[in-house]
């Protein structure tokens, strides 16, 4: 769950969180100083799919070098507490991903709360799914390499779809990559050390998350549905390998962690990645985090042993 550094989402009027929803991030410009560039070498491009509530806009990453055989693909799913966020803030993730694992990257614009809560992120993001698998050959990609990764409320999403693609037959997917993920909404995590030590985050903090709790989720859903609470799911056996990367100032890194060793124990193999010195959010300021770059490499290596055997 991401908030805008220096503007806090639990202090937003719901006339700003509307601004802030609406508010198209362009292309280029000074907001890549603070998100990243594009990497040299990979073309972007913006369509749309039809998912089972509408259209729904998606991004495209493709190596611009020729391949002599189809590329693995990797969905995206962005941060941004389930509220906030788009695929465009990605865009330097991503051409990593694509340039350095030569994959056909998809980043989906899922629907945000509080106008759309759970489960409508999570219908967008298995749709999202399905639809890649289904039109990865269209894409130069390979159906049967297919990764999935997001970040903050995005690893959540990735954790949940990794779930439900195992329980309903597929699409399989071949890794996951899970980056200072929410993984249990039921409240569990304000027993962590790290909640208690991050109450005033760098980037997220105890309240930002509470707002975000209230926009996505109403008092009459259960907490420990799977797909809410992915650490709270009967059996983890058979998702597929996951890199699991932390922050050490982050309320969230100790679920995090618990939710690599739940992984661990239901025989997933899964590496952790964890970064000390960082805060929440860390990856999306790559430009002022010195911890981004190695964190990508780490998820890169990860993604590349599943989905290419190298």
């Amino acid at each position: 769950m991401k908030a805008n550094p220096g503007f806090s989402v639990a202090r937003m009027t719901a006339e700003q969180l509307e601004r802030a929803q609406t508010t198209t991030i362009p292309d280029g410009g000074p907001a890549s100083l603070v998100l990243g560039r594009l990497q040299p070498g990979v073309d972007v491009r913006t369509t749309t799919f039809p998912a089972r509530h509408g259209e729904l806009s998606l991004r495209v990453y493709t190596p611009q070098a020729w391949s002599r055989r189809p590329r693995p693909v990797v969905l995206n799913f962005h941060g941004g507490g389930f509220v906030l966020g788009s695929a465009r803030q990605c865009d330097w993730t991503c051409s990593i991903v694509a340039r350095e694992l030569d994959a056909v990257v998809v980043s989906v614009d899922y629907r945000l709360a509080p106008a759309h809560r759970f489960p409508a992120g999570v219908e967008d993001c298995h749709d999202a799914l399905r639809w890649t698998a289904a039109h990865a050959a269209d894409l130069g990609g390979d159906p049967d390499r297919l990764g999935v990764m997001g970040d903050s409320a995005g690893g959540n999403l990735a954790a949940v779809v990794s779930i439900l693609a195992r329980d309903e037959g597929g699409p399989r997917i071949g890794h996951q990559a899970l980056i200072y993920p929410v993984t249990d909404l039921t409240g569990a995590v304000e027993h962590d050390a790290s909640y208690a030590a991050n109450v005033r985050g760098i980037v997220l903090s105890n309240e930002d998350m509470a707002v975000f709790h209230g926009h996505y989720v109403t008092d009459d859903v259960d907490l420990t549905d799977p797909r809410l609470s992915p650490l709270l799911a009967p059996d983890l056996g058979g998702l597929p390998p996951a890199v699991v990367v932390v922050a050490g100032l982050d309320p969230l890194h100790d679920s995090g962690v618990r939710y690599a060793q739940a992984l661990a124990d239901a025989g997933v193999r899964v590496q952790v990645e964890d970064f000390h010195q960082m805060p929440h959010g860390f990856l999306s300021f790559p430009y002022l985090c010195r911890s981004a770059r190695p964190a990508m490499t780490a998820v890169v290596a990860s993604q590349r042993a599943a989905l290419t055997g190298g």
